[in-house]
């Protein structure tokens, strides 16, 4: 997700260019109240699962590993002038854990609208879904029957099973239920002036199971989002004529829903690098965007695999802009692929005229950047002011607002931002209610690289660390690793979601170098795609693929709220020798990178390497034997680390 109020290099070769030069490092000053970083030790369930054979501490999965999987058959009927959505569905769970499992749980999202409903932010009270009926293996169930029924607990629903679910078998739940659509639910879903709706945590969904925590069932309270299980959609819509859905998934029967004229557009669409018009405004005043219904209502049926969620809109006001865009080599036959992306949206948002184009450079680059192509036939963004304020993300769908007064910059940034999240979380399935920090901040890192490629010559990792340094600075930040919806009121969220944890992957590609990094972060995402990695696979992938223990780097930067200030002290010459004390004054180790510029214009870089500060120090002394004096020291001049202080940073002879 972006909210508009959460967001405010290259491998140094660290060797003296300076030909008559010579340096050496005195030992440091040692300080014993400093603290030293501690080793990361995963918690015991993490462990346990180690033990089982599920995980490793490599960052690969055990080969024990399993994982839920869910066959979803899901019919809805879309009520526009209720705004009312009634449901029923068909789910085919398979049990792939080691034990029998005599209750599940699924989520009920919409459940954050009942009164009296546990939340953090405020909600419209809608009453939350109304459950009809639910059957298991053929057996309709009662409301909290004393042996086999169902129970509601928030936006949690038990179901005491008539039998367990043995090892390796299958349960057929059937499930009926409607709810009334809030005009905006967290700003993640809802209705806008009649002609817009986008209608999202909408069924009764599985709740991950896993092998480390078990059952997942920590309560929807509004703020962190969603840690979902995968699975296989089929999807029947049902929407008044004239209104035209878009869903997650592949459109079954185009040809019964559009009319010829429309369905020729969409599919010389597919085959364009350039924009095609499948709707205009024409299109949508004359009432001729889909086919007519002899009973009123259309039926619009997708399907999607290996996907973890379903969202769709509809609407009977919105324009389509549409082209293919580049996303590699799916299948690996040497030829490139490509899916359709698309733009959806009303008159009323002009900017969005060019978001078509900000979809097709994002889906091309960060197919390139994390090596995965796009594996969906389509990825449409969808405007919805009214109902979202920034951007809300799911499998193949976007809901963004209109951003007529944040600029054009601005809607590539959050286009880019929610299309990068079809990577983390939408394959990499991380627990966002736990961890936010594993999808939104590695996002936002994604982000800013394609920003950067977009528009070159920009600093585009800069506006997050700026961000995070403004919080730290006025000490309001959380430890990223504090449970998402237990972070401090205020901007604590944000920076532990979003900001310093994309600002940390920028640090970290700067200690490692480009090559280790990108290996390491690509390794990562392939390892974990489809399947539920914790942030301790997240430690041990770097850690194994770079072949050095980071263990330092966890705990300073994710366990703790330490800050980083590293000074120059002092810089004397005797002679030809000079001596440069670094000072590192924060509680945040790193490595000391300085360049050194002679009067001469000569430069010489040195490292005050890591290990100096985890020994206890607080100082440390560079001699540099040179035959011009030192003109100027910097510490950090590429500015790749993110220093509280850069006033103390450099030194400048007078």
């Amino acid at each position: 997700m972006h909210r508009h109020s959460v967001r405010l290099s290259r491998s140094i070769a660290w060797l003296l260019l300076a030909p008559t030069a010579l340096w050496a490092q005195t030992p440091a000053r040692t300080d014993e109240r400093r603290p030293i970083p501690y080793p990361v030790t995963p918690p015991a369930d993490f462990l346990a699962a180690v033990q089982r054979g599920t995980r490793t501490l490599t960052g690969v999965p055990g080969p024990g590993y399993w994982q839920q999987w869910t066959t979803y058959t899901l019919r809805a009927r879309l009520d526009v002038e209720r705004k009312r959505l009634e449901g029923s569905a068909r789910l085919i769970y398979r049990n792939r854990s080691p034990n029998p499992l005599p209750v599940v749980f699924l989520h009920l999202l919409q459940n954050i609208h009942l009164p009296g409903a546990v939340r953090n932010e405020p909600q419209e009270v809608t009453g939350g879904i109304e459950l009809t009926r639910v059957v298991a293996n053929g057996i309709d169930l009662p409301e909290a029957g004393s042996r086999a029924g169902w129970a509601v607990n928030g936006t949690v629903l038990g179901v005491r099973l008539p039998r367990p679910v043995a090892t390796r078998d299958s349960l057929v739940l059937e499930l009926a239920w409607g709810f009334d659509i809030p005009q905006s639910s967290t700003g993640r879903m809802g209705w806008s002036r009649d002609d817009l709706f986008y209608i999202a945590y909408w069924y009764p969904q599985m709740a991950v199971l896993d092998d480390v925590a078990g059952w997942q069932l920590d309560q929807f309270l509004g703020n962190a989002e969603f840690y979902v299980g995968f699975g296989t959609y089929d999807v029947t819509i049902e929407a008044p004529e004239g209104w035209v859905v878009t869903s997650t998934g592949r459109l079954q029967n185009a040809d019964a829903v559009f009319p010829d004229a429309v369905l020729e557009r969409l599919r010389r669409a597919e085959q364009s690098d350039t924009v095609v018009h499948v709707l205009t405004e024409r299109d949508v005043g004359a009432g001729t965007a889909t086919r007519r219904a002899p009973g009123g209502y259309l039926a619009w049926r997708f399907t999607a695999d290996s996907v973890r969620d379903v969202a769709f809109s509809a609407t009977r006001a919105s324009m389509w802009d549409a082209a293919r865009t580049a996303v590699g080599d799916r299948d690996g036959d040497g030829r490139p692929d490509y899916a359709r992306v698309d733009a959806i949206y009303r008159a009323t948002a002009p900017r969005w005229r060019h978001v078509w184009r900000y979809a097709q450079h994002a889906v091309d680059f960060l197919s390139r950047w994390t090596g995965m192509p796009y594996p969906w036939p389509h990825m449409s963004a969808v405007e919805g002011e009214e109902i979202v304020s920034g951007g809300m993300e799911y499998p193949m769908m976007t809901l963004i607002s209109d951003y007529n007064t944040a600029g054009d910059s601005a809607l590539y940034y959050v286009t880019a931002h929610e299309l990068a999240h079809m990577w983390v979380p939408m394959i990499v399935g991380t627990d966002e209610r736990r961890y936010s920090w594993m999808d939104e901040g590695t996002t936002s890192f994604n982000e800013n690289q394609a920003r950067k490629e977009f528009f070159p010559r920009s600093d585009a990792d800069d506006p997050d660390r700026q961000s995070y340094l403004q919080v730290a600075r006025a000490d309001l930040e959380g430890e990223i690793m504090r449970r998402s919806d237990y972070q401090y009121p205020g901007p604590a969220y944000g920076v532990a979601s979003y900001s310093k944890p994309a600002t940390l992957l920028a640090t970290l590609r700067a200690l490692l170098g480009d090559e280790t990094f990108t290996r390491a972060y690509q390794t990562y995402l392939r390892t974990w795609a489809y399947k539920h990695p914790r942030p301790w696979d997240f430690f041990d992938t770097f850690n194994h693929v770079s072949g050095r223990n980071l263990g330092w780097f966890w705990r300073t930067w994710y366990y703790e709220t330490w800050t980083l200030d590293q000074a120059v002290g002092s810089v004397t010459r005797r002679g030809n020798e000079n001596r440069i004390v670094v000072e590192d004054r924060g509680l945040a180790p790193m490595p000391a990178r300085l360049t050194i510029t002679l009067a001469n214009g000569d430069i010489a870089f040195q490292e005050v390497p890591v290990e100096t500060w985890l020994g206890g120090a607080r100082s440390a002394t560079v001699t540099l034997s040179t035959s011009a004096p030192i003109a100027r020291v910097e510490i950090d001049a590429e500015r790749s680390f993110p220093d509280i202080d850069r006033s103390n940073n450099v030194w400048v002879r007078r």
